[in-house]
């Protein structure tokens, strides 16, 4: 009988055949935890009477970093303590998010299994690596025991064709997309992404994709093994992968398809998690922030279009442009390159690589009514720390535009040709 990818990568880490509804017992080759969460993990692990060391587990400090506060300094101690005793491997403030040092290290490839106690490590999903949220108890059982149980999901196929505009970027697809089928609307699912438009998204794009799938209440993402993601893998140490592809003739719950040639850029509304709309609908609306970072869009790519908009050009008095390198290897990359200059002398601020103010523990904290424009994932009441301000969420590129004018703004009039994918 004919497999999807997910059914064929519990099969390997199960040791048998099995289709979605299984419940089964797979190895885990990987675990990882972060600041905001790391800390119940150790507690938990450490109360286990035969608690083993794993090698497997991989910690970051990347939500509150650097501390803000001696709370967030205290559970930084724990998890440097728990590490140096010779569990997992730490990478400490400046090192970057979790998400994309799983996968610049070369810990995330195609047919691995991963777990975690954040809802985004299905970012990783972008180079066919299946990566699922649990609960701290959970993940701390997993790490002693480097295995989980699970039942096998259903699979959804998104299917995404169409050659995309100048100015129109993965995050204003995966923004359209959620508007069409609504949040939540497939819970406990994995949505398998492809088509033509999938097929041409560089990796930094797909991760973006893959990142804020988890909006539509996806358990796990997967976009297939394909030359690019091997040309990114063997960049991060990986050699030689082993692709994993659906059957043709497998079953999948359900099949969309969205024919984006004719898409413009999206905005997510401010405290709602499905009103996305076309920037035009909300354009003029005055910000009083722009921040460009983030597990979703914090990659070169990310600061380099943010860099093409900004280029010779200044943030508007009163705004404030705020820019996180999604990792340290990235900071360097957009240094070298001559982005970071760029955005400098535009008027933004960097921030260490980490999440900065996505989570709202620190790093632009928004005051009353105030207004933030950002290339992150989130964007409920109380998103960056205050339930009375407001956060649009929107590509790189529109965030840019938008702190050039004080308004949000459509990018495309800033961009006279498309940048290479």
């Amino acid at each position: 009988m004919s497999q999807t990818i997910i059914e064929k990568i519990l099969s390997a880490h199960c040791g048998k055949k099995v289709y979605a509804g299984d419940r089964v017992t797979c190895a885990i080759d990987q675990c990882f935890s972060s600041d905001a969460r790391a800390a119940e993990v150790i507690d938990l692990i450490e109360n286990i009477a035969d608690s083993k060391k794993n090698k497997k587990l991989n910690l970051f400090i990347d939500h509150a970093s650097p501390a803000p506060t001696t709370v967030e300094a205290e559970i930084h101690a724990k998890m440097r303590c728990f590490s140096g005793a010779g569990n997992g491997e730490l990478c400490d403030i400046g090192c970057g998010i979790s998400h994309q040092l799983i996968a610049e290290t070369g810990r995330a490839y195609p047919g691995a299994l991963l777990l975690s106690n954040d809802a985004h490590a299905l970012t990783v999903g972008a180079l066919a690596a299946a990566a699922f949220t649990v609960t701290s108890k959970e993940l701390a059982v997993a790490i002693n025991c480097a295995q989980h149980q699970l039942t096998v999901p259903a699979t959804v196929k998104i299917i995404i064709k169409g050659k995309l505009s100048a100015g129109v970027y993965a995050k204003d697809i995966i923004l359209y997309i959620i508007s069409q089928l609504k949040a939540n609307s497939l819970p406990g699912k994995v949505v398998e992404f492809s088509g033509d438009t999938v097929s041409a998204l560089t990796i930094d794009e797909r991760f973006t994709i893959a990142n804020m799938a988890v909006n539509l209440g996806a358990v796990c993402v997967l976009i297939a093994a394909d030359k690019k993601s091997a040309d990114f893998l063997k960049s991060t140490g990986v050699g030689k992968i082993k692709a994993v592809v659906a059957d043709r003739d497998c079953t999948y719950e359900k099949v969309h398809i969205f024919d984006i040639a004719k898409l413009v850029p999206y905005v997510a509304v401010a405290n709602s998690a499905d009103t996305m709309v076309e920037v035009s609908k909300v354009g003029g609306k005055v910000v009083n922030q722009a921040f460009i970072g983030t597990c979703a869009n914090g990659r070169l790519s990310d600061l380099a279009v943010a860099a093409k908009i900004l280029k010779g050009k200044k943030v508007r008095v009163g705004v404030k442009l705020l820019v996180a390198p999604a990792s340290r290897a990235i900071y360097l990359k957009a240094l070298k390159s001559g982005i970071i200059k760029i955005l400098i002398e535009a008027g933004a601020l960097i921030l260490p690589p980490g999440c900065g103010p996505c989570l709202g523990a620190h790093q632009g904290v928004l005051a009353d009514g105030e207004t933030a424009i950002s290339s992150g994932n989130t964007n409920y009441q109380g998103a960056m720390s205050n339930k009375s301000a407001f956060v649009y969420l929107a590509s790189p590129a529109t965030v840019a535009a938008s702190a050039l004018t004080g308004k949000i703004t459509d990018p495309r009039k800033f961009l006279t040709r498309k940048i290479a994918r």
